[in-house]
């Protein structure tokens, strides 16, 4: 209340004050004005901030989500999923596989880098500062992995992959477009707030493999919040 309320707290001790000393009202109604504007206007940054503030955790919580669900030993990751073609008699997806296994490693090294830096900077208080940065490296980081996602889809439209398979991606597809969702909104709040340049349909949603009855949400996947 004293940190919200100190405007009209003032205005009233002032007015009171006047009115026992008979003050003429156009000598104190410059003064209330004054108070009222400033009031008002600290209010409003205030207000900012802390708009801003439960942004950036909600971006803290979105990238450790995704590097929980779809990265490392995740079956959700689109690497374990990649993984399951060298079940298929096919040397050309082997070869492509083994491509996408090494490009894993250096995605989980640069996640847990990532997740690394989050956490420190948020015990040292300075995520703030950096939010931008980590704005912006959360949507390379993302547009790299859906980068795999894309070529993983057209292979599975052209070459016959197990039912399993098929199952694991589709679960793996209702999951990270509703992470791509909730970044998306992310995104669009503090463009408004921060002012950033990331445009929210930059985030790109993945696609659903033809002939696949789609799937509901999972239950195990937790929520952001």
């Amino acid at each position: 209340m004293v940190v919200w309320g100190w405007s009209p707290i003032l205005i009233t001790a002032l007015a009171m004050v006047g009115f026992i000393y008979e003050w003429e009202i156009w000598v104190i109604a410059p003064a209330l004005g004054v108070i009222l504007v400033i009031g008002l206007v600290v209010a409003v940054v205030r207000a900012g901030e802390r708009q801003l503030e439960l942004l950036s955790m909600r971006l803290r919580q979105l990238a450790g989500y995704f590097n929980r669900r779809f990265m490392g030993s995740s079956s959700l990751s689109i690497f374990a999923i990649i993984d399951t073609l060298f079940n298929i008699d096919d040397p050309q997806l082997w070869d492509w596989a083994r491509a996408c296994d090494m490009s894993a490693r250096v995605f989980n090294t640069w996640c847990d880098s990532f997740i690394d830096r989050i956490e420190g900077d948020t015990r040292t208080g300075r995520f703030r500062i950096y939010l931008r940065t980590y704005l912006n490296e959360l949507w390379l980081l993302n547009s790299h992995y859906y980068e795999f996602v894309e070529q993983f889809y057209e292979i599975a439209e052209k070459v016959e992959i197990p039912p399993a398979t098929k199952d694991q991606y589709s679960r793996f597809a209702v999951e990270y477009n509703t992470f791509v969702q909730n970044f998306r909104e992310n995104v669009a709040e503090l463009r408004k707030v921060a002012r950033t340049e990331i445009e929210p349909p930059s985030v790109k949603l993945a696609r659903e493999l033809s002939g696949v009855r789609p799937l509901q949400a999972s239950q195990d996947g937790g929520s952001y919040l």
